[in-house]
């Protein structure tokens, strides 16, 4: 099944900035396209919205003159839904509400011709349930584009439960045709992106709410130290707490109140109180006129450790050493068959986050996960009240030796990055386990559609395949509530390969 052809008209239903957006693809890709949308003069007022962005494009040198004004040509507002009669796929990017789309779709069915694919641009809702009030279902198909849709390159495709895999793939290769990367996704709460993202917000939100750090100091670590592109809180801000807390909580509904998608009570009197983020001026941080950006916490300089002694191989973290050696701190390497571990002279230890709390241990501090060691330029410690004041400033010394800034945070298992990550990956993996999308799929999903440094599959491989699944378990012993609980999925990962090993296989 191939794409459809470009002589084939395109309707886009609803013509927010979504259904705008949508409409300038399949244009600029070469289709003639209805406009069309319930209030009258809305869909004229969009066909003008999208010809000024043609002209910007061909002011930027980004179009030919000659293409815009061939894109103009193709592009019609359609006063009444019977206009879209000849189009070969109608998207709608309308109200998010089950009973308008399905309303929309049912009066649809009855004016294009049966070979007409029918799409929703749905963010939330269940494409099995709006393709349901269809009598041929099997037409119907989600094509989740992500905001400002001309921009971003991701395209979900949703494969309902009803869904024709001629209908999938000729909507797949339809969305490769125009230029975007689709990915094949079954119908599930969230789908890819919305379902594996969770946690990064969540995890943020719950290190505030225990008041492990502030919000400033939780973005500087997931932007500096685990290099994602911007922190929760600030990422939150930009979207919308409304909107933000709206699919968490539909995920969290949609999965029958499943644990490991709570939403935040922080984030819900944020909403309750109209902080709403940038679009209100106020969220987690304040966006006023000259309102000034809180700093995050960065501890005063302290001196560098006369020696460490290294005990294991400090598995991810192992590339430290190397570093410390660079910035002229002896280490001197100890075998340790039961722990990974740096000693310091004061006879603490500096441990890489692993779920555990410092308070339990005599004397530890623990670091948290980087995406990259030689490029971090924050590191998050965690200690607890009893540990010593000697051992935290040569922790903190040590890392500063290395050119990083250190934010000190609480006694937090799993701290900030690693605990985000380990529960990225592990919903990456129980999603492959029920067949929402493959492993490639939510890697490519992950990173085109929020940006992340690495996709979880590749975070997994290159953090070793146990690590999570050991975190998670180490976490779900301090806080059984289910939330931490490793999947089955992770835990036949480990399993399995701890086994092979153990076996010589």
């Amino acid at each position: 099944m191939t794409a459809l052809d470009l002589s084939s008209p395109v309707a886009v239903v609803g013509t927010g900035t979504m259904g705008q957006g949508i409409a300038q693809v399949a244009l600029v890709a070469g289709h003639p396209v209805r406009l069309y949308d319930t209030v009258p003069g809305r869909a004229e007022e969009a066909a003008a919205a999208i010809g000024a962005r043609l002209d910007r494009l061909v002011a930027k040198e980004r179009l030919a003159e000659a293409d815009r004004d061939a894109a103009r040509a193709r592009l019609t507002p359609a006063a009444e839904l019977a206009e879209l009669a000849d189009c070969a796929l109608v998207i709608e990017a309308v109200l998010e509400r089950l009973d308008v789309k399905q309303e929309l779709f049912r009066a649809l069915e009855a004016i294009v011709s049966d070979d007409c694919l029918l799409a929703t641009n749905t963010s939330s809702l269940s494409v099995t349930a709006i393709g349901g009030a269809l009598a041929n279902p099997g037409r119907f198909v989600g094509l989740h584009f992500f905001n400002p849709a001309p921009l971003l390159p991701l395209v979900e495709v949703v494969s309902g439960f009803a869904t024709d895999v001629t209908s999938a793939t000729r909507a797949y290769e339809t969305a490769r045709a125009w230029g975007k990367t689709p990915v094949a996704c079954a119908d599930t709460p969230g789908f890819i992106v919305n379902r594996i993202a969770r946690p990064y917000y969540a995890e943020a939100f719950a290190v505030h709410e225990s008041q492990g750090a502030d919000p400033a100091t939780i973005d500087a670590v997931l932007r500096e130290c685990g290099g994602f592109r911007m922190g929760a809180f600030e990422l939150t801000d930009l979207i919308g707490q409304d909107v933000n807390e709206s699919v968490t909580h539909s995920v969290w509904q949609s999965f029958f109140q499943d644990v490991r998608f709570t939403p935040s009570l922080a984030q819900r009197r944020l909403v309750e109180s109209g902080r709403l983020g940038r679009k209100s001026g106020h969220g987690w941080y304040d966006h006023g006129p000259g309102a000034e950006r809180p700093e995050p916490h960065t501890a005063e300089p302290e001196r560098a450790p006369e020696y460490v002694v290294a005990e294991g191989d400090l598995g991810p973290a192992g590339e430290l050493l190397a570093l410390l050696r660079e910035a002229g701190v002896p280490v001197r390497e100890e075998e340790e068959d039961h722990g990974t571990r740096l000693v310091l002279p004061s006879g603490g230890q500096l441990a890489l986050a692993d779920g555990q709390t410092s308070v339990e241990f005599r004397d530890v501090v623990y670091f948290d996960l980087a995406l990259d060691y030689r490029r971090a330029t924050r590191i998050a410690l965690s200690a607890s009240k009893d540990t010593s004041p000697r051992t935290l400033a040569e922790a903190i010394g040590l890392f500063q030796a290395l050119g990083k800034d250190v934010s000190v945070i609480g006694d937090v298992p799993g701290m900030i990055v690693a605990r985000t990550v380990a529960r990225i990956v592990d919903l990456a993996h129980d999603a492959v386990a029920k067949g929402v999308a493959t492993e490639e799929d939510i890697d490519t999903a992950m990173r085109l559609g929020v940006n992340y440094p690495l996709g979880p599959f590749e975070w997994s491989r290159r953090l070793g395949r146990n690590w999570a699944y050991a975190l998670l378990d180490d976490l779900h012993l301090r806080d059984p509530s289910g939330r931490y609980a490793p999947s089955l999925a992770l835990y036949r990962h480990a399993y399995a390969t701890d086994k092979r090993e153990g076996s010589g296989a």
